[in-house]
């Protein structure tokens, strides 16, 4: 299968800076072939823009049933992903159809990719995003291999304390970030399952229910540090609204009481989680994302 990777990803994993991402571009097409010849899968077209760390591609089972092959890095963590949708079994989430998809690879149910609650206006879409994000929150099962929110975040506090020693810019924001992380993981509630990287534009229209959820990261945590990255969406759009730091505040309000969950928590989670992804852009070269992100964070 002769294809080009879409330019989305290739810049992610230029962005990623680890090593092999680039030896992993270069063998996918040939990893591509070996797959959909392994699962008899006719390939319809990959999906472009596509994601930020894996490859998608709209395919075709051998009994015609339309269907999504995804392939992943080792890094972006798909046997994770897996475990995750094998637990949900399809209730809020995209249905795993193939349980042993080889490493990092996933046959997913065929969803509607170019249609996203963020094409719904704004309040409905962070209703139904909210309501499908809740869906999500069960007890981990026995014996779970996921990351906890306190790892995860443990390593992005580091990456945090290095950018901030080098850049005097945002060390007061980072201050501010790695305070409220402190705080909240003293007194952490009961943790759940987690989709880890939940924002608007994975939540795909679907078949079986009207909205689902895809392309998580899963984590172990709690549920205010999920709801957090939602709380930021359309930023750009936020920025721009002379009362956009208003309207921020009464988001926080509003999601976290629709949700029953604690306000200042999801707070503390929203400004950790949006320094963390302003200084991370900085760092590697996005310098417009960092600034907005940057100033949603000075709101909070």
């Amino acid at each position: 299968m002769a294809f080009e990777p879409p330019q989305r990803l290739v810049r992610a994993l230029g962005e990623t800076e680890r090593n092999g991402a680039a030896d992993w571009l270069v063998k996918l097409p040939e990893l591509v072939q070996q797959v959909v010849g392994l699962r008899e899968l006719t390939v319809e077209r990959v999906q472009a823009p596509g994601g930020r760390s894996s490859l998608v591609v709209l395919v075709r089972q051998a009994d015609g049933t339309p269907a999504v092959l995804k392939l992943a890095p080792p890094w972006a963590r798909p046997e994770s992903e897996r475990a995750a949708l094998a637990h949900w079994g399809g209730f809020g989430a995209v249905q795993l159809l193939d349980g042993d998809g080889g490493e990092g690879v996933l046959l997913l149910e065929r969803l509607h990719p170019e249609m996203s609650v963020r094409s719904l206006p704004e309040a409905k879409a962070l209703l139904e995003a909210a309501g499908t994000l809740r869906r999500l929150w069960v007890e981990p099962p026995a014996g779970q291999v996921f990351e906890s929110v306190a790892e995860r975040t443990g390593r992005q506090a580091e990456a945090m304390r290095t950018s901030a020693t080098a850049d005097a810019e945002v060390a007061p924001l980072v201050d501010a970030a790695l305070a409220a992380r402190e705080e909240l993981l003293a007194s952490a509630p009961q943790a759940r399952l987690l989709h880890g990287t939940f924002r608007q534009s994975k939540v795909l229209a679907g078949e079986r229910m009207p909205w689902l959820a895809v392309g998580p990261d899963p984590v172990v945590g709690e549920c205010a540090f999920d709801l957090a990255r939602l709380v930021r969406d359309r930023v750009e759009d936020l920025i721009a609204s002379p009362s956009g730091a208003s309207i921020t505040r009464r988001r926080v309000k509003r999601l976290a009481e629709s949700l029953e969950l604690d306000q200042e928590r999801l707070r503390g989670w929203t400004l950790f989680r949006a320094v963390e992804s302003g200084v991370r852009a900085r760092r590697v070269g996005r310098p417009q994302d960092a600034e907005l992100l940057l100033e949603f964070a000075g709101w909070l």
